[in-house]
C-alpha cells in the first residue's frame, strides 16, 4: 500500500521552480530518504505534503487522503518536524505536550499513557518540568520529535531532525527513526549521507527541484561500482612502481595517498567497466614489487550524492 503518492508536483514562484514535476511513492512501513543540497526543494515538497502551501501544479496523497480535498485528515495522519521550528518558549514541555496531545484529539484517559511513551522514546524525563526557554538546542529538537510522535500517526516527516544535536544524540534518535520502520512510514530529509545510509530503505536525490535518483542505497552504489577506484599499497620504487600501474589496460589516472612503512599506497581510477584487478596485480609482481595490498575501495552515499548533484546537464 502506498501511504504517500506524488504526482507531477511542480511548484513555482514566479518565474522561479523550487519544484519541477516530481512523482514518487512511499509504502506502508518504509524508511525513505529524501537528499538533496540545500535549496534543493527538499522543504518544498514536505511542505506540500503538510498542506502548509498548495503546489503549483500536481496532486499528492498521504494515507489516502488527498491534499486538497482532505487536508485536515492529512494533517491528521502526519507527525512532523521542520527544518526550523519555534515551540512556546512560556510553557514547560509537559504543559506544551499535553496541549499538542489534545489539539491531536488524544482521548483524554489516554493522554498521560501517551506523553509518557514520548518521553520515553526521545529521552526528554530530564526536563519534562521544565520551561521550554531553558532547554538546550537538543532538547529543544528532541522536544520537537516527541510532539511529532504523539498519538501514533501512520506517516512521520523529518525535515533535518538532528541539526543541533551533538553526537549521542544524533544516534539516540537515528536509533529510534530505524525503530519505526515497519510500523510508521518516515520520510527523512536530509544532507546528512551517513545519516540516511544508515537508517533508510530507499533513497531519492533531488537537485533544483528535480529528481534524479530513486533507489536503494545498495542500488546506488552498484550502479557507481563500474567505474571504481582500486586502493593499492607497493613496497617499491614510487617512480617505477607507478609507470607499471599506468601501462596496464584501463587505468585512468594514478595518484599516491599514504606513505608507511609496508609501502607507498596509490588511488587507481579505472575505465568504466573495465575490471583490472588480476592484470594489475600480476604487472605489479612481475616488475619485482612487492604487493601488500589491493582492494575495491567502497563507494559510499556520499559519492553518490557529489555525483549526481554536480553532474553536468547533457546537451
Amino acid at each position: 500500500m502506498d501511504m504517500i503518492y506524488v504526482k507531477n508536483l511542480s511548484k513555482s514562484y514566479g518565474p522561479t521552480k523550487a519544484l519541477d514535476n516530481i512523482s514518487f511513492t512511499v509504502k506502508h512501513g518504509e524508511v525513505l530518504g529524501f537528499l538533496g543540497p540545500n535549496g534543493a526543494g527538499k522543504t518544498t515538497t514536505m511542505s506540500i505534503l503538510t498542506c502548509l502551501f498548495p503546489p503549483t501544479d500536481g496532486t499528492a496523497t498521504v494515507a489516502g487522503y488527498d491534499i486538497y480535498k482532505e487536508p485536515i485528515e492529512v494533517n491528521r495522519s502526519i507527525g512532523y518536524v521542520p527544518e526550523s521550528f519555534t515551540l512556546y518558549p512560556d510553557m514547560r514541555v509537559k504543559e506544551y505536550l499535553r496541549f499538542v496531545a489534545e489539539i491531536k484529539g488524544i482521548e483524554r484517559k489516554k493522554i498521560v499513557e501517551s506523553i509518557a511513551k514520548v518521553i520515553s522514546d526521545t529521552d526528554i524525563a530530564d526536563v519534562y518540568t521544565k520551561g521550554i526557554k531553558k532547554l538546550s538546542r537538543g532538547y529543544l529538537q528532541r522536544v520537537g520529535v516527541a510532539q511529532a510522535l504523539l498519538g501514533e500517526p501512520p506517516v512521520l516527516i523529518f525535515d533535518e531532525p538532528t541539526i543541533g544535536l551533538d553526537p549521542i544524540q544524533i544516534i539516540a534518535i537515528r536509533d529510534l527513526i530505524k525503530s519505526l520502520s515497519g510500523e510508521r512510514t518516515v520520510i527523512l530529509a536530509s544532507h546528512i549521507l551517513s545519516e540516511v545510509s544508515q537508517v533508510t530503505n530507499r533513497v531519492i536525490v533531488i537537485k533544483e527541484g528535480k529528481l534524479v535518483a530513486v533507489d536503494t542505497p545498495k542500488n546506488l552504489m552498484k550502479s557507481m561500482d563500474s567505474s571504481g577506484r582500486i586502493i593499492v599499497t607497493v613496497d617499491g620504487d614510487e617512480s617505477k612502481v607507478n609507470k607499471v600501474i599506468k601501462k596496464v589496460g584501463g587505468v585512468k589516472s594514478v595518484k599516491k595517498i599514504d606513505e608507511s612503512i609496508s609501502g607507498t599506497t596509490y588511488h587507481v581510477d579505472v575505465a568504466q567497466g573495465k575490471d583490472i584487478k588480476g592484470e594489475l596485480s600480476k604487472a605489479i609482481i612481475e616488475g619485482g614489487f612487492d604487493l601488500v595490498e589491493l582492494r575495491l575501495e567502497e563507494v559510499t552515499l556520499e559519492d553518490i550524492f557529489i555525483k549526481l548533484v554536480t553532474k553536468e546537464k547533457e546537451d
